[in-house]
């Protein structure tokens, strides 16, 4: 398939421009979880915002309206996913437990929450149900304008909060005690930062799936952190990866499959993730024997 057949198929057309924003937005907020060595928060994210989704299409059928609207199961999705970390980080804070630990423990929670959830839509006559268990696993071919239109503009907004609140991210991120000296709330700010971090998962999970959506948020991080030094640097890049990875995941799936879009996307980030980890210069793998030489 030519670039022109590609571009002039509108189905093809949104699945690339709608995992794109995806990337880009995943990998521009993804920098401060893992430069707080918290990456995998975005697991926990996208597996508690299942039953957030499945609340959301519930409230929206029992109202009436279609229940797989995009701007409602955003708002259910984002707001398990948060409150999911805002638990994950209160269990931690108890003595004896781990970070990990307290992950683990929201996280399964969270998703055997949503799995019973489905089970009851599955078992009962719910009209507009049909395709509701594609968040497991996401299908980027359902991607529609509007669902362009709802990512771009709350991956615009997630974007806003991270711009306002940079000094405020970046102190909270580097330096907590320095960041409580000069009067600000750590709570608040992670509380602000880990909603962000939210939208910029679950905007994916429809397209992508729960289960991938992990990688859009750790993979362009780490592989931006092994070519620039400096924070801004660095999201930009996580960023543009991410986009990146994404529109050239989504164009291989189509042209040479049809393959999974998902998968074909992960793949993507991991080659470029093992690029940059070779073939950075100061920190990539050849540098270093160079040196050592």
């Amino acid at each position: 398939m030519t670039p022109v057949d590609f571009f002039s198929d509108h189905t093809f057309t949104m699945a690339f421009w709608g995992t794109t924003v995806i990337g880009m937005v995943a990998g521009a907020l993804g920098a401060f979880a893992y430069l707080r060595r918290q990456s995998l928060i975005s697991d926990v994210i996208s597996h508690s915002a299942l039953p957030g989704i499945l609340l959301a299409f519930l409230t929206l059928t029992t109202l009436g309206l279609p229940g797989r609207g995009m701007w409602g199961l955003i708002i259910g999705a984002a707001a398990t996913g948060t409150l999911a970390v805002l638990l994950t980080n209160a269990v931690a804070r108890v003595p004896r437990i781990r970070t990990d630990t307290a992950m683990a423990v929201v996280l399964s929670s969270f998703f055997g929450l949503g799995m019973l959830i489905m089970q009851h839509i599955q078992n009962n006559p719910f009209p507009d149900k049909g395709g509701i268990q594609d968040h497991l696993f996401g299908n980027a071919s359902t991607i529609t304008r509007a669902d362009l239109t709802a990512s771009l503009v709350t991956g615009g907004l997630a974007l806003a909060v991270m711009v306002l609140l940079w000094k405020e991210f970046a102190l909270s991120t580097f330096d907590r005690e320095h960041a409580a000296v000069l009067g600000l709330d750590n709570r608040v700010i992670d509380a602000a930062m880990y909603t962000a971090i939210a939208v910029a998962t679950v905007i994916g999970i429809r397209a992508i799936g729960l289960v991938l959506m992990v990688a859009f948020v750790v993979t362009p991080p780490a592989a931006a952190r092994q070519w620039t030094r400096t924070l801004p640097g660095m999201v930009a890049l996580s960023g543009m990866l991410g986009g990146l990875g994404s529109a050239a995941g989504t164009y291989l799936s189509i042209a040479f499959g049809p393959l999974p879009t998902g998968p074909v996307i992960v793949v993507t980030l991991f080659l470029i993730f093992l690029i940059s980890l070779v073939a950075a210069p100061e920190r990539g793998l050849l540098h270093r024997r160079k040196v050592a030489v």
